[in-house]
């Protein structure tokens, strides 16, 4: 018997309708989406630091500074 808990009360996913087990298909897919995406975000900020960090040495910047582009 799989279980999934839901606000403190479980429930026997072989007993959810065919609607609850497609909308908790659905929510469990987009759950797994924002966790990639929000992973991919994280790694295009440390790389557009990374590429900001060195066009202010390029550009021989002072570090402190904060670059923004128009």
């Amino acid at each position: 018997m799989s279980t999934i808990t839901i606000k403190n009360k479980q429930y026997d996913l072989d007993q959810l309708s065919a609607e609850a087990k497609a909308q908790l298909q659905s929510l469990q897919f987009e759950e797994k989406e924002l966790a990639r995406l929000q992973a991919k975000t994280a790694a295009m900020q440390t790389a557009r630091n990374a590429y900001a960090k060195a066009l202010q040495a390029a550009l021989a910047l002072p570090a402190g500074d904060t670059l923004k582009l128009s």
